[in-house]
């Protein structure tokens, strides 16, 4: 008689990719968190530690469409499994570094490029072994783990230092990812996607081709950009700024980056896709008009973050901000898709996140350099405002004067 299964393997495998996906997040985060304990420990300046974060992203947005193509010839399993030993790996060994050049190698190479490589083949794992009744739940599922891997890393990282020393927050994160590693080895099988014909398949050539047809694409990249340059600045000196210019503890500090942007985030995407939803089948520019609000009216709060003293203001600033965020995030995709074909929308993607990260990558350099030259990180936080407010730009000029030509093209 067969065994009966006590779970479904197409939720089993979510919920070992969760895990992954939550240290994936998870190991990024407990640099930032820790970033002032790192810095002082190993002699180094604000300006080195914005370098490193600024070489992570580069790493990471030129490996993300990469780990795309891979995951259409290599096996899956085999990149899920190798990406989750690789970051884990460098995680271990950050805890050893001595120098400078240790970190910059072992966080922004090897993690960075290790963590590229995770996100299209688990989001096309789970798609491929859910059918259409299951699939929005399973990915929601995985992509929950990306919020709590932010924040319970955020207060447990901080904790762990101040009892161990910074060190062994990376071994302990690091050494859950190598287990987990042999896990995935073990339990995770290729899934049967479905045929597809060869007459469907864009190649690179063609995707390039569609996307650079596209103004609205153009327009939406330029937005986008600008909205990674000041999340990436923020997400990595926030901690930082409160415990060095508002006196927060180092365990309360990471509590507070984290916990209230990134709740208010997962409210903010609710209301924003609900918002456009419903009123998108009678007014093409909602998706837009939802992501330029979610743009101009976070700026304000972004601004406030670097313009006030005390802590409760900020806390509010950051939820504003998060909120805000969420509004645009909400329609990344959706505005994208409304305007590229389905064939080509997966690269699309890939182009727009490569073009941001490298352009966000250079906003922790910059925030580290101002410090280092005597301005402040609140400072550099009010300029970020500025950045976020001009990004809605592109968006409001794609909304009066490309989108609606671009939209007709994808149904002629």
């Amino acid at each position: 008689m067969k065994k009966r299964r006590m779970i479904d393997y197409k939720w089993e495998l979510v919920i070992l990719l969760f895990f992954a996906f939550f240290l994936n997040q998870a190991d990024r985060q407990i640099f930032n968190v820790l970033l002032s304990d790192i810095r002082d420990d190993l002699g180094l300046t604000n300006d080195n530690m914005g370098t490193i974060a600024m070489v992570m992203n580069i790493v990471y947005g030129v490996l993300v469409p990469v780990g795309g193509l891979l995951a259409v010839h290599i096996k899956k399993k085999y990149i899920l499994v190798g990406a989750l030993f690789l970051w884990s790996t460098s995680t271990v060994f950050t805890g050893c570094a001595n120098s400078f050049i240790a970190v910059l190698l072992l966080r922004s190479v090897a993690t960075g490029g290790g963590e590229a490589f995770y996100s299209p083949s688990a989001v096309s794992l789970i798609a491929e072994s859910h059918d259409k009744t299951t699939s929005s739940t399973a990915l929601s599922i995985h992509q929950s783990a990306l919020y709590i891997g932010f924040i319970l890393s955020s207060v447990l990282a901080p904790l762990m230092a101040a009892a161990w020393g910074w060190r062994k927050a990376f071994y302990l994160f690091g050494g859950i990812g190598i287990v987990l590693a042999v896990i995935l080895a073990l339990r995770i099988r290729e899934a049967k996607p479905a045929t597809t014909r060869k007459d469907d398949e864009a190649s690179i050539g063609q995707s390039l081709k569609a996307f650079f047809a596209c103004p609205t694409a153009w327009l939406l990249t330029l937005a986008c950009a600008g909205f990674q340059f000041v999340g990436i600045a923020f997400y990595t000196w926030a901690p930082t700024y409160l415990i060095e210019e508002l006196g927060v503890s180092k365990a309360a500090a990471g509590f507070h980056a984290a916990f209230y942007v990134q709740m208010a985030s997962i409210i903010g995407v609710m209301i924003g896709a609900r918002i456009s939803d419903r009123h998108v089948s009678h007014n093409y520019r909602m998706r837009a008009w939802v992501q330029t609000i979610g743009l101009v009216l976070g700026a304000p709060f972004v601004f406030l973050m670097g313009s006030s003293g005390d802590l409760w203001i900020v806390n509010v600033a950051m939820l504003g901000y998060g909120f805000f965020k969420g509004m645009y995030d909400s329609n990344f995709y959706t505005t994208l898709y409304d305007v590229i074909a389905p064939r080509y929308r997966s690269a699309a993607a890939s182009f727009i996140l490569m073009f941001s990260f490298l352009v966000g990558a250079f906003s922790p350099k910059l925030l580290g350099s101002l410090s280092t030259a005597g301005y402040t990180l609140a400072y550099g936080l009010q300029w970020m405002a500025v950045v976020l407010a001009l990004s809605a730009i592109p968006i409001i000029l794609a909304s009066f004067f490309t989108l609606k030509k671009d939209i007709a093209k994808i149904y002629q």
